[in-house]
């Protein structure tokens, strides 16, 4: 394990000594949790963005029949 120091407002250093506490764990613990957590889904969100870019640059796009068979799931036929 690696350690470093964050800087963070006071503020944020009251929150999280709260949520600590309530969790009863190490500040030290929660902080590190949050940190896995956050860059854990960046990371995952940067590659989701990244292989839609891929696809879009290969022309890989949904067809107008995919296009409105995902609409018709989340739209009410007019009446």
């Amino acid at each position: 394990m690696t350690a470093f120091t964050v800087h963070v407002s006071e503020a944020t250093a009251a929150k999280l000594d709260e949520l600590a506490e309530k969790l009863g764990q190490p500040r030290s613990d929660v902080a590190a949790r949050a940190i896995e957590e956050l860059v854990e889904r960046e990371a995952w969100q940067l590659a989701e963005i990244e292989a839609g870019l891929a696809e879009a640059e290969r022309g890989d796009f949904a067809s107008d029949a995919e296009v409105a068979h995902v609409i018709a799931k989340y739209v009410k036929p007019a009446r």
